[in-house]
């Protein structure tokens, strides 16, 4: 049984301009220990489906539906209270900016702590103590001593550890971590993600990873779910995906990994620009910016279905298999000759 099981999820934000379709109709599983990664460009509904699912929209423009099942429960129905209860106990989520997600005006050491009282009845020692273990399996140095400093006196990457220690302090089932790396050096950024794989291995929790770009999901994931203009395009294992991609989005988003053997002109561009989630395309939501594009692709919405090779390979795509397949070889083909 999944851990967390997403069912056709849909929101949308009331502005003054209209209404925003920010997710449509978005499905996926988390199992225990298992890495998923959501992929896409910015604007493509990753972080407001992990919003939805953790009940962080702003209640007063937002309407949501679908469902959200956590241990038999309903996420988007489950009262305020107990909601709370769950966040930050049984799903914790690290977000973009450690230092705005961070009290400036708190010591670390206090953070860690409330973390831990409000969800476990526990005198300030004992939680002390449980902050300090945390700091130090996140690798941050002299952990007796910074547990009393501030953010500002960390830098950006042990900010980002201080964030996924208050995320793993109270042992939660699923992680999700909403661009972990993003304004973080190479350096850092393998450090951190290392890091992360590490505590999930002697922590056992699941993880949901947001990010854009398909280097990290290369390194982390076990499955990939690519979003577009608010709707999945593609699901799949990280193997099958990058072996044999069924989308053309997909194929854009491979193509422009930047790489150090070749220079940056001859990357791959996807056209112009994402689209309107106030007016989005007809049919596929791809299409405007598409090389394949089809008449069809114009007036009808492509369903996710199986491909006939692999029927855990999702894609919405109207082009035939055998052409997405030619495709796809071409594009792997063409990046192996660029490597030498």
């Amino acid at each position: 049984m999944a851990l967390l099981e997403v069912k056709d999820l849909r929101t949308s934000f009331h502005t003054e301009d209209g209404i925003v379709g920010a997710v449509d109709g978005v499905s996926f599983s988390v199992e225990k220990g298992q890495t998923l990664g959501i992929v896409g460009e910015s604007g493509s509904g990753k972080s407001v489906t992990c919003l939805t699912i953790m009940g962080l929209n702003a209640k007063r423009n937002t309407t949501s539906s679908g469902e959200a099942i956590w241990k038999g429960k309903n996420l988007l129905t489950t009262k305020p209270r107990e909601l709370r209860e769950i966040r930050g106990n049984d799903i914790s989520m690290i977000f973009q900016d450690p230092m705005t997600s961070l009290n400036p005006v708190h010591t670390i050491g206090k953070q860690l702590i409330e973390a831990v009282q409000l969800h476990r009845d526990v005198s300030n020692r004992v939680a002390r103590a449980r902050s300090l273990e945390l700091l130090k399996a996140v690798g941050i140095p002299y952990a007796e001593r910074r547990i009393d400093d501030y953010p500002h006196q960390f830098s950006g990457g042990m900010r980002q550890r201080v964030m996924i220690a208050m995320a793993l302090i109270n042992d939660p089932d699923l992680l999700i971590a909403d661009e972990p790396t993003t304004a973080l050096d190479v350096t850092t950024q393998a450090q951190i993600l290392t890091l992360m794989k590490r505590l999930q291995e002697e922590f056992g929790s699941a993880i949901i990873i947001i990010t854009h770009d398909l280097g990290v999901v290369a390194e982390t994931a076990d499955d990939v779910l690519v979003m577009y203009g608010a709707r999945v395009v593609e699901h799949a294992s990280v193997e099958e995906l990058f072996n044999r991609p069924q989308h053309p989005y997909t194929w854009g988003l491979i193509g422009s990994l930047p790489r150090l053997d070749i220079d940056v002109e001859r990357l791959i561009q996807i056209p112009g620009q994402p689209p309107s989630l106030l007016r989005p395309p007809r049919g596929c939501r791809f299409h405007p910016r598409c090389s394949y594009v089809m008449e069809v692709c114009k007036t009808t919405v492509p369903e996710l279905l199986p491909t006939q090779r692999e029927p855990d390979h999702l894609q919405a795509c109207h082009l035939d298999e055998e052409t997405k397949d030619r495709e796809a070889a071409k594009l792997l083909e063409s990046m192996m000759a660029e490597a030498g």
